[in-house]
């Protein structure tokens, strides 16, 4: 499938702000499973420096400064990208076994993904994450049937609630709440897996939204989805979507991974001046195929 994502935000202040710098997370990455064609950012006011970078984990970071005293800022991603469906492996080996190679295994690739079975300032794990995890993960099951049981069970066990989270809820409060958002049920399938000892990363992108029989699709209501992967030995790296229950196909764009959130926020910076400031945010994904 071929898609042409839009992500404008649109910071509204209550007086001047006088500088503003922001990371922006905003490019799909290439993969395997999605090939980039363009993207297009701007930015209104135009900024003194947009500058590309690479971040820590490989994804398109741009560094903005904008110098220009300011009521309103408004910044625009606009990207082309191919995405193809993968099949999951059709075996994987034994949790136990991916977890004790992820102890042992010095190869570069093993040391790569061991970097994330460690806790990351929004994934902590307590006894009561562990102890949810357990009924998934009996002895010798195959990873990828422990973990796509995982995510049914948060699937169908926790409920799609707004207003119930923030960005800072933790894992903890989501587990006894029994409802989130998506970011929420990544974090907390995160949290479950690296319990475990096992190596999971956040993901952060898009997912096509459809609407019901006979009614059209709405511009601007496809919103910025996580969802996470996990690595599952000599198989690579499986991405998982808790919030859907399903394997992330050709209907999901990537555009970054990291530990938690706090590493792949599609925006973060800081501003002087301004005031108190609303956010609004619109998405919007449409298939070009």
């Amino acid at each position: 499938m071929n898609y042409r994502v839009t992500h404008t935000t649109t910071y509204h202040y209550e007086e001047h702000a006088s500088i503003c710098h922001n990371e922006l997370r905003l490019t799909p990455r290439r993969d395997t499973r999605q090939q980039p064609r363009r993207t297009q950012l701007r930015v209104d006011p135009p900024p003194s420096a947009l500058v590309p970078q690479i971040d820590f984990f490989g994804n398109q970071v741009h560094f903005m400064t904008l110098q220009e005293p300011h009521r309103q800022l408004t910044i625009t991603a606009k990207s082309d990208v191919a995405v193809t469906a993968i099949a999951p492996p059709s075996t994987t080996p034994a949790w136990e076994a991916v977890r004790d190679r992820l102890r042992a295994d010095r190869d570069p690739a093993v040391l790569d993904a061991y970097q994330f079975v460690f806790e990351s300032p929004h994934v902590t794990a307590d006894d009561a994450v562990l102890e949810y995890a357990g009924p998934s993960f009996a002895p010798g099951r195959p990873v990828l049937e422990a973990v796509r049981d995982l995510t049914r069970r948060i699937h169908v066990e926790f409920r799609y609630d707004k207003t119930a989270t923030t960005v800072a809820t933790p894992v903890a409060d989501v587990l006894r709440q029994r409802r989130g958002v998506c970011q929420d049920f990544a974090h907390l399938e995160i949290a479950c897996l690296r319990a475990l000892g096992l190596a999971a990363r956040y993901v952060s992108g898009y997912i096509l939204t459809v609407p019901p029989p006979g009614s059209p699709r709405l511009v601007g209501a496809d919103a910025s989805h996580a969802w996470l992967a996990v690595w599952m030995g000599d198989a690579g790296w499986v991405d998982l979507d808790p919030t859907n229950d399903q394997l992330p196909g050709d209907q999901h764009v990537t555009v970054a991974w990291g530990r938690d959130y706090a590493d792949v926020s599609p925006l973060r910076g800081v501003v002087l001046g301004g005031g108190e400031h609303r956010v609004a945010v619109a998405v919007d994904m449409t298939p070009l195929d």
